[in-house]
C-alpha cells in the first residue's frame, strides 16, 4: 500500500475502533423477532441446498460403488459395510466443497446478510437462531434429497424378475 492509502486505512481503524469501544459502553437491544428470522432463513437456505446434493450424491453414487465394490471383490455384509462408510466419507467431503457454491448461489438470489450489530450477531438469540435455520435446513434437504430412492425400486424389480 501505498503511504496515503495506508494513512487512510489507519484512519478508518481508528474511526472503527472508537465506534466499537463506544458500543460496548451503550446496552444493546437484543434483536427483533424479523431480524431472528432473518438470520434464520439467511442460514438455511444454503444447507437445504448443501442437505439436497449430500444426500442425492451419496444416495446415487454410494450405491452404486458399493454394489460395484461388492460385487467385484465378493466381499461380506460386514466389510461391504466398512467400504459404504469409506464411500460415504468420501462422497462427504465433495457435497462439502459444493457447499460454498450453493452459498454464492443465495447470495446471488438476493439472501442478503442480516442486519445487526456484532453484539447482536453474538447474543444467544442470534446463535440459536442460527444453529436452528442451519439444522432445520439440512433436515429439509436431506428429504429433499432422497429423490433418487424413487428410481431403486424399479431397478430391483427388474432384477427379482430375471
Amino acid at each position: 500500500l501505498h503511504s496515503t492509502e495506508r494513512s487512510c486505512l489507519l484512519r478508518e481503524l481508528h474511526r472503527f475502533e472508537s465506534i466499537a469501544i463506544a458500543q460496548e459502553k451503550l446496552e444493546v437491544a437484543p434483536p427483533s423477532p424479523g431480524q431472528l428470522r432473518h438470520v434464520f432463513f439467511h442460514n438455511a437456505l444454503p444447507f437445504v441446498g448443501f442437505g439436497f446434493l449430500d444426500n442425492a450424491i451419496m444416495i446415487a453414487a454410494g450405491t452404486q460403488i458399493e454394489l460395484s465394490i461388492g460385487v467385484v471383490l465378493g466381499i461380506s455384509t460386514m466389510a461391504g459395510k466398512y467400504c459404504e462408510i469409506q464411500n460415504r466419507l468420501f462422497l462427504f467431503s465433495c457435497s462439502s466443497s459444493l457447499a460454498g457454491y450453493v452459498e454464492a448461489l443465495a447470495s446471488r438470489l438476493g439472501l442478503s446478510i442480516p442486519d445487526l450489530t456484532p453484539k447482536q450477531a453474538d447474543m444467544w438469540q442470534t446463535r440459536l437462531s442460527a444453529h436452528l435455520g442451519k439444522a432445520i435446513g439440512v433436515t429439509i434437504g436431506c428429504i429433499l434429497g432422497m429423490f433418487p430412492l424413487l428410481f431403486f425400486g424399479e431397478e430391483e424389480e427388474k432384477l427379482e424378475e430375471k
